[in-house]
């Protein structure tokens, strides 16, 4: 609580009212409600002393429009926003959720370093690590998710970042962030989590103890399938090296990309709600399937991960995981998803769309094993009603029954 003008204690605003009002500036624009699309490369100076003070400003690190690359109003607005969101010191924009995935990680390595990354990160990310890492001198090395403190045993002098991605966005093992963070601060090491799946205010992950914060803001910040964004926060020791990076490689987001993920922001605690609501409704549906070995979701009450996300995560998002029994071929999923017809067949999540995904992933873990009983699907919940999705999926469902019949006649 804080005290206003009159002594009176004052109320935080809550989540939802900070994402209507964060990083607005009305008195600023006009009166206009959203902060305008600036598009700009070159920034002028009407003169020698204004071209002098900008240079001394960032010098200091102020914020300011400078160049476009190095962001406009409509990008530092964003990056206000997300920050107040995170609870951080600052974010960056980047042009992609790959781009904010790597470019933090290239912020903090160096040739002779060593990085543990999770087993469940996203398969991107591991290509990157794999490739352009290892490539440079990096030393690559995976750990079971369920780790927690233990991987204390992992850490060496080398090690200067532990990658987490905190439910794995295809497998969705919750981590122990503070756990692992801990550990990792001990040894000197900064920790940078992947916080897609639960959004700034489904998990705070700084709070947590993460240094850096990253999203594939194409997800569900932007939430409509419409543009390609990412965004790094930091702690403020953490800061400088991230903003280095950044200047140094040119990362630069388009600024209409821009203006669409401060759209979706402002109606995104709204949406998750429902994203949360339809995805358990469905995932039940699926549990109640004789052909459904499991569902992987960790607000689900007997998941693996279902006591950490109860401990730290503020609510669900609609991704999660659906893992058939054994003995129903692929042909059958495959026969299941020709027949949906609300579900789309892509990649990607977040949107007000559904989606749902085969996935194989067997050769892309390599601390932990993953075996499913036979074979795997994602599933986005959307924002469709969630009568007409769980009606997609018993017409789906049929289809798959009729291929596991062909097969088991022949």
């Amino acid at each position: 609580m804080t005290d206003d003008s009159s002594g009176s204690p004052v109320r935080p605003p809550s989540d939802d009212t900070r994402i209507v009002h964060a990083g607005r500036h009305p008195e600023d624009q006009h009166g206009a409600v959203n902060p305008p699309v600036y598009h700009a490369s070159t920034i002028l100076s009407p003169n020698m002393a204004d071209w002098h003070e900008k240079a001394r400003l960032r010098a200091q690190d102020v914020i300011g429009t400078f160049y476009g690359r190095q962001g406009t109003p409509t990008t530092h607005a964003l990056e206000e926003a997300i920050a107040e969101l995170e609870g951080g010191y600052r974010t960056l924009v980047y042009p992609s959720g790959l781009a904010a995935c790597t470019g933090a990680l290239m912020a903090f390595l160096r040739a002779g370093d060593h990085v543990l990354l999770a087993d469940c990160v996203y398969s991107p990310t591991r290509h990157f690590a794999d490739s352009f890492l290892t490539r440079f001198g990096v030393e690559v090395e995976y750990f079971d998710p369920a780790i927690g403190a233990g991987i204390d045993a992992l850490l060496r002098p080398r090690t200067r970042v532990v990658f987490l991605e905190s439910p794995g966005s295809h497998t969705f093992e919750v981590q122990d962030v503070p756990a692992i963070a801990a550990v990792a601060h001990r040894h000197d090491a900064i920790v940078i989590i992947d916080n897609t799946w639960a959004t700034p205010l489904y998990f705070k992950a700084i709070a947590h103890g993460a240094d850096v914060s990253v999203h594939a803001a194409t997800k569900y910040i932007v939430g409509h399938s419409d543009a390609m964004l990412g965004l790094v926060t930091v702690n403020q020791d953490a800061w400088r090296a991230l903003r280095d990076t950044h200047r140094q490689i040119g990362f630069s987001a388009g600024p209409d990309d821009v203006y669409f993920a401060h759209r979706g922001l402002r109606t995104m605690a709204v949406r998750l709600r429902q994203h949360w609501q339809s995805g358990l409704a469905i995932a039940r549906w699926f549990l109640a399937q004789p052909e459904v070995a499991g569902v992987i979701h960790p607000a689900l009450p007997g998941d693996p991960g279902h006591a950490l996300w109860q401990r730290d995560f503020l609510g669900a998002s609609g991704l999660f995981g659906v893992k058939l029994a054994a003995g129903v071929p692929i042909a059958a999923m495959e026969s299941m998803i020709d027949a949906l017809k609300l579900f789309g067949l892509g990649t990607s999540w977040g949107g007000f769309e559904s989606l749902v995904l085969p996935t194989e992933l067997a050769r892309s873990r390599t601390a932990t094993e993953w075996a499913p009983p036979g074979p795997v699907f994602r599933v986005h919940a959307g924002l469709e009603a969630v009568e007409d999705l769980i009606a997609d999926l018993e017409r789906g469902f049929a289809a798959l029954r009729a291929t596991v019949s062909t097969h088991a006649t022949r």
